[in-house]
Protein backbone atom coordinates (compact mmCIF):
# COMPACT_ATOMS: atom_id res chain seq x y z
CA UNK A 1 0.00 0.00 0.00
CA UNK A 2 1.71 3.15 -0.69
CA UNK A 3 1.92 5.76 1.95
CA UNK A 4 -0.57 8.14 2.43
CA UNK A 5 0.24 11.57 1.55
CA UNK A 6 0.70 14.46 3.79
CA UNK A 7 -1.71 17.43 3.13
CA UNK A 8 0.37 20.10 1.85
CA UNK A 9 0.25 23.53 3.82
CA UNK A 10 0.05 27.08 1.86
CA UNK A 11 3.04 29.01 1.77
CA UNK A 12 2.05 31.98 3.77
CA UNK A 13 1.11 29.29 6.63
CA UNK A 14 4.79 28.67 6.69
CA UNK A 15 5.50 31.52 6.52
CA UNK A 16 3.35 32.10 9.57
CA UNK A 17 4.73 29.59 11.40
CA UNK A 18 8.42 30.79 10.93
CA UNK A 19 7.91 33.92 12.51
CA UNK A 20 5.65 32.43 15.66
CA UNK A 21 8.57 29.91 16.17
CA UNK A 22 11.06 33.61 15.82
CA UNK A 23 9.09 35.11 18.30
CA UNK A 24 9.08 32.16 20.24
CA UNK A 25 12.98 31.86 20.16
CA UNK A 26 13.22 35.71 21.14
CA UNK A 27 11.15 34.98 24.07
CA UNK A 28 12.94 31.30 25.34
CA UNK A 29 15.99 33.85 25.37
CA UNK A 30 14.52 36.91 26.73
CA UNK A 31 13.21 34.96 29.73
CA UNK A 32 16.72 33.33 30.63
CA UNK A 33 18.60 36.53 30.43
CA UNK A 34 16.34 38.39 32.35
CA UNK A 35 16.36 35.87 34.87
CA UNK A 36 20.08 35.94 35.12
CA UNK A 37 19.84 40.03 35.14
CA UNK A 38 17.71 39.94 38.25
CA UNK A 39 19.67 37.18 40.01
CA UNK A 40 21.88 39.90 41.07
CA UNK A 41 19.07 41.65 43.33
CA UNK A 42 16.60 39.23 43.58
CA UNK A 43 15.84 35.82 45.03
CA UNK A 44 14.92 32.46 42.45
CA UNK A 45 11.36 32.30 44.09
CA UNK A 46 11.01 36.22 43.63
CA UNK A 47 11.84 36.29 40.02
CA UNK A 48 9.22 33.89 40.06
CA UNK A 49 6.97 35.25 41.68
CA UNK A 50 7.23 38.75 39.77
CA UNK A 51 6.26 36.01 36.82
CA UNK A 52 3.68 35.67 37.66
CA UNK A 53 2.18 38.76 38.98
CA UNK A 54 2.70 40.20 35.51
CA UNK A 55 1.12 36.80 34.05
CA UNK A 56 -1.95 38.49 36.90
CA UNK A 57 -1.84 41.57 35.01
CA UNK A 58 -2.30 40.10 31.72
CA UNK A 59 -4.91 37.53 32.95
CA UNK A 60 -6.61 40.42 34.15
CA UNK A 61 -7.23 41.94 30.76
CA UNK A 62 -8.66 38.76 29.45
CA UNK A 63 -10.85 38.37 32.31
CA UNK A 64 -13.98 38.58 30.56
CA UNK A 65 -13.12 35.93 28.24
CA UNK A 66 -11.27 33.89 30.99
CA UNK A 67 -13.73 33.67 34.22
CA UNK A 68 -16.61 32.15 32.94
CA UNK A 69 -14.86 29.13 31.76
CA UNK A 70 -12.40 29.03 35.01
CA UNK A 71 -15.84 28.69 36.95
CA UNK A 72 -17.04 25.36 35.29
CA UNK A 73 -13.29 24.18 35.53
CA UNK A 74 -13.16 20.47 37.07
CA UNK A 75 -10.27 18.99 38.45
CA UNK A 76 -8.85 21.34 40.90
CA UNK A 77 -6.51 18.47 42.31
CA UNK A 78 -5.34 17.94 38.99
CA UNK A 79 -4.65 21.27 38.53
CA UNK A 80 -2.91 22.17 41.75
CA UNK A 81 -0.44 18.63 41.57
CA UNK A 82 -0.05 20.15 38.00
CA UNK A 83 0.99 23.54 39.01
CA UNK A 84 3.37 22.25 42.22
CA UNK A 85 5.30 20.22 39.99
CA UNK A 86 5.61 23.22 37.21
CA UNK A 87 6.45 25.18 39.92
CA UNK A 88 9.61 23.65 41.07
CA UNK A 89 10.52 22.91 37.45
CA UNK A 90 10.57 26.54 36.83
CA UNK A 91 12.39 27.25 39.70
CA UNK A 92 15.08 24.36 38.85
CA UNK A 93 15.51 25.83 35.37
CA UNK A 94 15.84 29.72 36.62
CA UNK A 95 18.41 27.95 38.91
CA UNK A 96 20.12 26.41 36.21
CA UNK A 97 20.02 29.59 34.35
CA UNK A 98 21.73 31.18 37.33
CA UNK A 99 24.66 29.02 37.85
CA UNK A 100 25.56 27.30 34.72
CA UNK A 101 26.51 28.39 31.30
CA UNK A 102 23.11 29.28 29.05
CA UNK A 103 23.84 26.84 26.29
CA UNK A 104 24.44 24.12 28.85
CA UNK A 105 20.94 24.53 30.06
CA UNK A 106 19.04 24.69 27.25
CA UNK A 107 20.58 21.73 25.43
CA UNK A 108 19.86 19.59 28.32
CA UNK A 109 16.49 20.87 28.52
CA UNK A 110 16.10 19.21 25.38
CA UNK A 111 15.96 15.92 27.33
CA UNK A 112 12.13 16.35 27.87
CA UNK A 113 10.56 14.59 25.39
CA UNK A 114 12.34 11.58 27.05
CA UNK A 115 10.83 12.20 30.12
CA UNK A 116 7.18 13.03 28.65
CA UNK A 117 7.41 9.71 26.88
CA UNK A 118 8.32 7.99 30.24
CA UNK A 119 5.60 9.45 32.24
CA UNK A 120 3.09 9.26 29.19
CA UNK A 121 3.85 5.77 29.26
CA UNK A 122 3.74 5.42 33.35
CA UNK A 123 0.74 7.55 33.92
CA UNK A 124 -1.23 7.36 30.88
CA UNK A 125 -0.48 3.67 29.43
CA UNK A 126 1.11 4.91 25.70
CA UNK A 127 3.59 2.47 24.80
CA UNK A 128 7.03 3.47 24.28
CA UNK A 129 7.89 2.18 20.52
CA UNK A 130 11.05 1.61 19.13
CA UNK A 131 11.81 4.81 17.74
CA UNK A 132 10.80 6.47 20.82
CA UNK A 133 13.17 4.10 23.23
CA UNK A 134 15.83 5.20 20.25
CA UNK A 135 15.55 9.17 21.45
CA UNK A 136 15.76 7.75 25.57
CA UNK A 137 19.04 6.40 24.32
CA UNK A 138 20.25 8.85 22.44
CA UNK A 139 19.43 11.75 24.71
CA UNK A 140 21.14 9.87 27.35
CA UNK A 141 24.34 9.12 25.60
CA UNK A 142 24.31 13.28 24.66
CA UNK A 143 23.80 14.02 28.38
CA UNK A 144 26.78 12.15 28.81
CA UNK A 145 29.09 13.71 25.95
CA UNK A 146 27.81 17.06 28.07
CA UNK A 147 28.81 16.36 30.90
CA UNK A 148 31.74 13.80 30.18
CA UNK A 149 31.97 12.17 33.17
CA UNK A 150 35.97 11.15 34.29
CA UNK A 151 37.32 13.71 32.11
CA UNK A 152 35.33 16.69 34.05
CA UNK A 153 34.06 17.88 37.11
CA UNK A 154 30.52 17.28 36.88
CA UNK A 155 28.86 20.33 38.23
CA UNK A 156 25.87 19.37 40.13
CA UNK A 157 23.62 22.18 39.39
CA UNK A 158 23.28 20.24 35.78
CA UNK A 159 21.66 17.67 37.10
CA UNK A 160 19.25 20.79 38.66
CA UNK A 161 18.46 21.93 35.27
CA UNK A 162 17.71 17.61 34.22
CA UNK A 163 15.35 17.89 37.33
CA UNK A 164 13.52 20.51 35.78
CA UNK A 165 13.87 18.63 32.51
CA UNK A 166 11.53 16.11 34.10
CA UNK A 167 9.42 18.15 35.76
CA UNK A 168 8.29 19.99 32.53
CA UNK A 169 8.40 16.67 31.49
CA UNK A 170 5.87 15.21 34.06
CA UNK A 171 4.11 18.75 33.81
CA UNK A 172 3.52 18.25 29.92
CA UNK A 173 1.68 14.85 30.66
CA UNK A 174 -0.71 15.88 33.55
CA UNK A 175 -1.79 19.33 30.98
CA UNK A 176 -2.72 16.03 28.40
CA UNK A 177 -4.90 14.66 31.01
CA UNK A 178 -6.09 18.32 32.05
CA UNK A 179 -7.00 18.91 28.14
CA UNK A 180 -9.62 16.41 28.65
CA UNK A 181 -11.96 19.27 30.18
CA UNK A 182 -10.69 22.33 30.12
CA UNK A 183 -9.38 24.70 27.41
CA UNK A 184 -5.66 25.83 26.91
CA UNK A 185 -6.70 29.35 28.52
CA UNK A 186 -7.77 28.39 31.42
CA UNK A 187 -5.34 25.96 32.52
CA UNK A 188 -2.95 28.88 31.80
CA UNK A 189 -5.45 30.79 33.92
CA UNK A 190 -4.60 28.32 36.55
CA UNK A 191 -1.12 28.31 36.48
CA UNK A 192 -0.84 31.94 36.96
CA UNK A 193 -3.65 32.04 39.99
CA UNK A 194 -1.79 28.92 41.63
CA UNK A 195 1.70 29.94 41.22
CA UNK A 196 1.53 33.61 42.56
CA UNK A 197 1.00 32.36 46.08
CA UNK A 198 3.57 29.81 46.00
CA UNK A 199 5.95 32.31 44.89
CA UNK A 200 5.15 34.78 47.22
CA UNK A 201 5.11 32.82 50.33
CA UNK A 202 8.30 31.96 49.62
CA UNK A 203 10.08 34.75 49.12
CA UNK A 204 9.03 36.16 52.14
CA UNK A 205 11.22 33.93 53.22
CA UNK A 206 14.32 35.83 51.46
CA UNK A 207 12.59 38.62 50.29
CA UNK A 208 14.98 41.44 48.79
CA UNK A 209 13.08 45.02 47.86
CA UNK A 210 13.47 44.95 43.95
CA UNK A 211 14.93 48.46 42.50
CA UNK A 212 14.01 50.91 39.81
CA UNK A 213 16.35 49.06 37.64
CA UNK A 214 14.84 45.50 37.88
CA UNK A 215 11.65 46.44 36.37
CA UNK A 216 11.95 46.17 33.05
CA UNK A 217 13.88 42.92 33.69
CA UNK A 218 10.60 42.37 35.92
CA UNK A 219 8.42 43.11 32.74
CA UNK A 220 10.90 41.11 30.23
CA UNK A 221 10.71 38.13 32.48
CA UNK A 222 6.92 38.17 33.13
CA UNK A 223 5.88 38.80 29.33
CA UNK A 224 8.34 36.70 27.85
CA UNK A 225 7.33 33.81 30.30
CA UNK A 226 3.95 34.10 28.79
CA UNK A 227 4.69 34.46 25.41
CA UNK A 228 7.94 31.78 24.69
CA UNK A 229 4.73 29.41 25.31
CA UNK A 230 1.99 31.10 23.52
CA UNK A 231 3.93 31.65 20.19
CA UNK A 232 4.46 27.64 20.66
CA UNK A 233 1.28 26.84 20.65
CA UNK A 234 0.42 28.98 17.71
CA UNK A 235 3.06 27.90 15.64
CA UNK A 236 2.35 24.17 16.18
CA UNK A 237 -1.58 25.15 14.69
CA UNK A 238 0.76 26.02 11.48
CA UNK A 239 3.35 23.88 10.89
CA UNK A 240 4.17 19.74 11.83
CA UNK A 241 5.77 18.97 15.09
CA UNK A 242 8.71 17.36 12.89
CA UNK A 243 9.17 21.51 11.17
CA UNK A 244 9.17 23.28 14.63
CA UNK A 245 11.38 20.99 16.46
CA UNK A 246 14.36 21.60 14.32
CA UNK A 247 13.70 25.78 14.29
CA UNK A 248 13.13 25.41 18.38
CA UNK A 249 16.82 23.79 18.10
CA UNK A 250 18.11 26.98 17.03
CA UNK A 251 17.82 27.92 20.45
CA UNK A 252 20.41 26.60 21.76
CA UNK A 253 23.42 27.60 19.36
CA UNK A 254 21.46 31.36 19.81
CA UNK A 255 22.16 31.31 23.51
CA UNK A 256 25.53 30.02 23.11
CA UNK A 257 26.33 33.27 21.21
CA UNK A 258 24.35 35.41 23.43
CA UNK A 259 26.30 33.95 26.28
CA UNK A 260 29.32 34.64 25.08
CA UNK A 261 28.85 38.13 23.46
CA UNK A 262 27.05 38.87 26.76
CA UNK A 263 28.31 37.29 29.60
CA UNK A 264 31.76 35.79 28.68
CA UNK A 265 30.66 32.19 28.08
CA UNK A 266 33.21 29.89 26.65
CA UNK A 267 31.85 28.09 23.37
CA UNK A 268 32.43 24.55 24.24
CA UNK A 269 32.63 22.01 20.94
CA UNK A 270 31.29 19.15 23.10
CA UNK A 271 28.37 20.53 24.69
CA UNK A 272 27.71 21.21 20.81
CA UNK A 273 28.19 17.48 19.82
CA UNK A 274 25.87 16.44 22.66
CA UNK A 275 23.25 19.12 22.07
CA UNK A 276 23.22 17.60 18.35
CA UNK A 277 22.75 14.04 19.68
CA UNK A 278 19.76 14.90 21.77
CA UNK A 279 18.33 16.81 18.89
CA UNK A 280 18.69 14.21 16.03
CA UNK A 281 17.65 11.21 18.61
CA UNK A 282 14.22 12.95 19.27
CA UNK A 283 13.89 14.54 15.69
CA UNK A 284 14.63 10.40 14.16
CA UNK A 285 12.07 9.40 17.05
CA UNK A 286 9.21 12.27 15.41
CA UNK A 287 9.71 11.58 12.04
CA UNK A 288 9.66 7.77 12.50
CA UNK A 289 6.32 8.28 14.61
CA UNK A 290 5.19 10.86 12.33
CA UNK A 291 5.34 8.13 9.16
CA UNK A 292 3.98 5.76 11.76
CA UNK A 293 0.68 7.53 12.29
CA UNK A 294 -2.67 6.71 10.49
Amino acid sequence: MPPIAQPVRPPSMLVQGVLWMIGCLASFIGMAVASRELAGSLSVVQILFFRSLVGLGVLVLLAPRVWPACRKAQRIGLHLTRNIIHFAAQYCWTLGVVLLPLAEVFALEFTMPVWVAVFAWALLGERIHHARLTAVLGSFAGVLVILRPGVEIIDPAAFIVLAAAMGYGLSIVLVKRLTEDCAPLVIVAFMIVMQLPMGFALALLDWRAPTLPDLPWILLAGITGLSAHYTMARALRLLEASTVVPIDFARVPLIALVGFWVYGEALDPWLGVGAFMIFAANYYALRREARAAP
